[in-house]
């Protein structure tokens, strides 16, 4: 009896997995591989997808949610998918770009177009990304980060706090997070006792 079994990956401790998982588990998959690894580390280094790759058997299906959990390129990519073609075992993306069982003998051929347009498209970013922040250094703009507060704004914060208005209402006035407002507060502290 053919098996669904899933596989999720993210790539930094702070990315939640359990977005990927339940949306596996709600595609059928009654087991679930999941880890937490950099999708530069080498395939030997990702114990889970070499852990899901041997559960697999002839006539299962290996469900993920985009095509990039599989490989860190276009090249592993489109030839992970033609082994696992090869072993009858089909493999289906939660994201609509690849279902090998329906597309048959033409899925490597798609399935490498399709992942190379999407590195393609994943160096075209990093590279506007690299050239606008070029441009803001040479020109003085800002690099991003949360904008300082201004001394007439901390002022007015120290004065609506001295009235006596809530830190909600004081949110509302100035348009300070109230994090940075109890930030102007307590660095203040002798100010408004």
């Amino acid at each position: 009896m053919s098996k669904i079994i899933g596989y999720s990956r993210v790539s930094e401790v702070g990315q939640a997995i359990d977005t990927q998982v339940a949306a596996l588990r709600e595609a059928g998959c009654e087991v679930v591989f999941e880890e937490n690894v950099s999708s530069r580390k080498a395939e030997k280094d990702r114990p889970q997808l070499q852990a899901a790759l041997t559960a697999l058997r002839t006539g299962d299906e290996l469900v993920i949610t985009k095509l990039d959990r599989l490989g860190r390129s276009q090249v592993e990519v489109v030839n992970r998918l033609h082994e696992l073609q090869v072993q009858g075992i089909n493999v289906r993306s939660l994201d609509g770009l690849a279902n090998t069982a329906a597309l048959g003998q033409f899925a490597p051929i798609l399935i490498g177009l399709l992942s190379g347009l999407a590195e393609i498209e994943r160096s075209l970013i990093q590279e506007r990304t690299r050239e606008s922040v070029e441009y803001r250094r040479q020109t003085g703009g800002n690099l991003g980060g949360r904008p300082k507060t201004s001394p007439k704004k901390e002022k007015l914060v120290l004065r609506l706090r001295e009235e006596g208005e809530s830190l909600r209402a004081i949110r509302e006035q100035t348009g300070l997070a109230v994090a940075t407002i109890r930030k102007i507060l307590d660095r203040n502290k002798e100010v408004v006792a």
